[in-house]
């Protein structure tokens, strides 16, 4: 290495000679001293142009490149704002946007991001602090609505912000060309705020120069014209390498936008689970879907079907995006159903639509059956937009595929919990609702009464003689009476009105918004519909069927639930003590006695229609219907036979 250092400067000096003698030779011709003259100033201008031209041209070439960067990390960075211009308006920014903001300077060129309002206060920076403070190196003409650029060196320790050096300040820095650029952001037309990019070009110039300086001086000695040639095809190398950058710069852009994309994406579906589990209600379900779905896939229309109790139809839950959801599809209209699996139509060559989308518009669209634990419960319809194309809707299968996944589950959720609510409110054996819901029922009623005025009427039902029956025809028969009994009760209702199983052969109707004679008259009606049933057991038809219906109103004969219960109770046991079969009503002091649409009479406190004060004192001893938990005595364990 000694020697090749040593012999360079050697043949460096040598070169120079020759040159010289040559000169001195071509001074002496007179024919080339105008060459001769010529030569020094060529290469006069040469060396200048080589040493002169190569940085500005480079600066100039590289600047304009930053500019025309900076227009796509402006389109950028407002694409990752969640509110767009807007923040620069309102100044405010959300961890959201701080959090993408933060990520720009390590995804790009960029090293130094500032943004500002209209009024030149800077708003936030990827250093941190001075915000909300008037910055005065703020160019006035970036306010005025024009692009300033710049290109400057600076220490390197100003570049990465780092002041690597201070312990040895001795040390020299190396400097670093740097690329500023101030972009406005304009919205509906008007300036709202200005975004400072600072980018480190050092690496890029290098070559640059590099590049200029060879190609200059190499082509020098052909004159000017060759010197203008080589200037060309060093601009054009430039312009490629220029184009290189900017293609690269593009496919990191692409590459971010993906990754934020996809990062939004899945952030929204954890979400969209979270948000699906915690539902208690299909309506409820449906509202969260409806938003979540419109920002999952904001380029696709869709809608929500789910299949009915009856598993006949499919009733219509929600649609978004602007997707017309209709009442009702049957099963057959969908190919996915029919088949089994997803349904894709419009991409393929040949394709058949589905009978609920007609008529059908041409659009590609998805059919997805909804699968809970091995069953279907629904079916997912999802269509492109008319501004989305064929391969951006292809791509979204997959994103969709997860979305139907979630949501089947959570359908799954909630008619699980619907069924295990409803299983809890109902009597296993007649379907009838049973005590506890009656109880949460009448305190919710009679609440509404005590502020609307609205009487509620309460009938204690209970089966004549059942014990009896059972004893002489089994228990089974007994069964039947009794489911025979409610359903008779269960069709006498309507609306918020109930019919109840308390326990035992004891039954209740609960009726909101009936009081005096309409309450009479519905006891009567159903006494004598049930004393109408015929039920036939084996090969034998069972006797007839007869109850008493104890009847009473709040508030006119109780101001709280639990005296509502004994009043009805009390009445019952006079329509028991006066012969069963009939229908007694309790009146405030007296109890009012028909049976099978017969006359009308009244007797003091509650006794019968006979008036006894023996008969009162007896029913003042039997049991009493308690409110709260438990079941009601049987008539067989009453004072008073069943």
């Amino acid at each position: 290495m000694l020697a090749a250092a040593t012999r360079a400067p050697k043949g460096v000096a040598r070169v120079i000679r020759r040159g010289l003698l040559r000169y001195g030779a071509l001074l002496r011709h007179r024919g080339l001293r105008w060459l001769a003259m010529f030569v020094p100033a060529a290469i006069a201008v040469t060396v200048a142009v080589v040493v002169l031209v190569p940085e500005p041209a480079a600066d100039q070439l590289l600047l304009r490149d930053v500019v025309r960067k900076s227009e796509l990390w402006r389109r950028q960075i407002l694409g990752l704002l969640l509110g767009g211009s807007t923040v620069f308006e309102s100044g405010e920014f959300s961890r959201a946007d701080r959090e993408s903001l933060a990520r720009v300077t390590h995804a790009s060129d960029i090293f130094l991001l500032r943004l500002f309002d209209a009024g030149g206060r800077l708003i936030w920076s990827s250093r941190g602090g001075g915000e909300g403070v008037m910055d005065e190196s703020l160019p006035p003409d970036v306010l005025r609505g024009e692009t300033v650029a710049s290109l400057r060196p600076l220490h390197e320790g100003e570049v990465d912000n780092l002041w690597l050096h201070a312990a040895n300040p001795g040390d020299r820095e190396e400097l670093r060309w740097v690329a500023t650029v101030y972009r406005t952001v304009e919205r509906d037309g008007r300036l709202v705020g200005a975004m400072e990019f600072h980018s480190d070009i050092t690496d890029t110039r290098r070559p640059v120069v590099r590049l200029l300086r060879s190609v200059i001086g190499g082509l020098g000695s052909l004159g000017l014209a060759v010197t203008i040639v080589g200037l060309i095809m060093t601009t054009r190398a430039s312009r490629r390498r220029l184009n290189e950058l900017r293609e690269r710069a593009e496919r990191d852009a692409q590459i971010m936008a993906e990754q934020v994309k996809l990062a939004r994406e899945v952030q929204l579906l954890s979400d969209l689970n979270e948000w699906l589990q915690s539902a208690s209600t299909l309506d409820e379900l449906f509202g969260m879907i409806s938003r979540f779905m419109g920002h999952i896939m904001p380029l696709s229309e869709g809608a929500i079907y789910v299949y009915s109790n009856s598993r006949d139809v499919l009733d219509g839950g929600v649609g978004w995006n602007g997707m017309e959801v209709e009442d009702h599809i049957r099963p057959d209209s969908c190919w996915a159903l029919r088949r089994g699996r997803t349904f894709v139509h419009g991409t393929t060559e040949v394709s058949f639509s589905c009978a609920h989308v007609e008529p059908h518009d041409g659009r590609p669209y998805f059919c997805f059956p909804i699968l809970a634990h091995g069953e279907t419960v629904g079916l997912m319809h999802l269509r492109a937009a008319p501004e989305e194309t064929a391969a951006e809707f292809r791509e979204s299968r997959k994103l969709a595929q997860i979305c139907a996944e979630q949501i089947s589950m959570a359908i799954a959720n909630v008619r699980l919990r619907d069924q295990l609510q409803e299983q809890s409110v109902r009597d296993p054996l007649t379907g009838l609702y049973n005590r506890r819901h009656m109880m949460d029922r009448l305190r919710a009623l009679t609440e509404r009464a005590r502020n609307g005025g609205e009487p509620v009427a309460l009938l204690a039902i209970d089966v004549d003689h059942f014990k009896k029956f059972n004893d002489n025809h089994g228990h089974d028969a007994g069964d039947m009476v009794l489911r025979a009994v409610a359903t008779v009760l269960d069709q006498s209702v309507s609306g918020e009105e109930i019919a109840c199983r308390p326990g035992g052969e004891e039954f209740a109707l609960v009726l909101p918004g009936v009081g005096g004679e309409a309450a009479l008259a519905r006891a009567e009606a159903l006494r004598a519909a049930v004393e109408a049933i015929e039920v036939r057991y084996g090969d034998r038809m069972l006797p007839r069927i007869t109850i008493s219906v104890g009847v009473a109103e709040f508030p006119r004969d109780a101001a709280m639930v639990q005296e509502l219960i004994l009043a009805s109770d009390r009445a019952l046991y006079a329509a028991k003590a006066q012969g069963r079969n009939r229908v007694v009503a309790c009146a405030g002091a007296g109890v009012t006695a028909t049976r099978g649409g017969a006359g009308v009479g009244a007797a003091p406190g509650v006794a019968g229609a006979d008036g006894s004060r023996n008969a009162a004192e007896r029913l003042a001893r039997l049991p009493r219907m308690r409110a709260g938990g438990g079941s009601a005595q049987s008539a067989g364990e009453r004072d008073v036979p069943g």
